[in-house]
């Protein structure tokens, strides 16, 4: 009964106020030993692989047809690696592949982790605004990150392998779907999300610093691109699962 609940066995809903995600570039081979046999790496130029950070602000989080006044409020932080995953279908299914979860709230990790594989942990969550600047940080999981909202032109991160934001917004997060894995059983658990009034707006970063991308000791990741979307309905579909191979 446990591991039926883990597996999305209902669609959940909620309001992103705000996502923004970081997505860093590193050499394929760094992040190949990271994903499941299943899955392959959303390559770019076949050199290229991403890992992307999250900060999902979200609101109203409940199962799907629910009212609102039962949902919750929680600050979202995850850790994903850029993915393709071909189905029982012959569908090419691109989405992301989760390595680490946290979350501001008790509850989030205790329901969370019921319902899901993400394996949620709870963390402290600052955030200063500041005129036009904003700050992101915690003390226990030790990142921070600037930002700057302006009406000026955006520069792509520096070295970023992108030659415009058109082709940057490929790998900008949320991506369709996300997969975990039963190496054991070899199921592949696929979850669907549907949004609305997707736009993601280029930021520009100030300063950052994630500590656990150092403990995954990845060499010279680079910055490829910094978006902020905002004001999104989501939902996510009730989880599938098949046997790969």
């Amino acid at each position: 009964m446990l591991a039926f609940l883990k597996d999305h066995p209902f669609a959940v809903e909620a309001y992103f106020e705000s996502s923004l995600v970081l997505t860093f570039a590193v050499s394929k081979e760094q992040l190949q030993n990271l994903i499941p046999e299943c899955l392959r790496l959303d390559t770019f130029q076949d050199k290229w692989a991403f890992i992307a950070v999250a900060m999902v602000q979200t609101k109203d989080l409940r199962p799907k047809g629910f009212p609102k006044f039962i949902g919750n409020d929680f600050f979202l932080i995850g850790y994903r690696v850029f993915v393709r995953y071909t189905n029982h279908a012959g569908k090419n299914l691109r989405g992301l592949y989760i390595l680490k979860s946290e979350t501001d709230k008790p509850k989030m990790k205790f329901f969370g982790n019921i319902f899901t594989h993400y394996n949620y942990t709870t963390t402290d969550v600052k955030q200063i605004d500041q005129l036009r600047e904003k700050e992101i940080s915690s003390i226990k999981s030790k990142f921070q990150i600037r930002i700057v909202d302006t009406e000026e032109q955006i520069s792509l991160p520096e070295h970023s392998p992108f030659a415009d934001w058109k082709e940057a917004r490929r790998f900008a997060g949320p991506l369709p779907f996300t997969f975990t894995y039963n190496k054991e059983t070899k199921e592949v658990l696929i979850i669907e999300g549907v949004r609305q009034n997707w736009l993601p707006n280029p930021v520009k970063v100030i300063d950052y610093n994630f500590d656990f991308l150092n403990t995954l000791k990845l060499e010279h990741p680079i910055l490829a691109n910094a978006f902020v979307i905002k004001n999104i309905p989501y939902y996510w579909k009730k989880g599938k699962k098949e046997v790969w191979k």
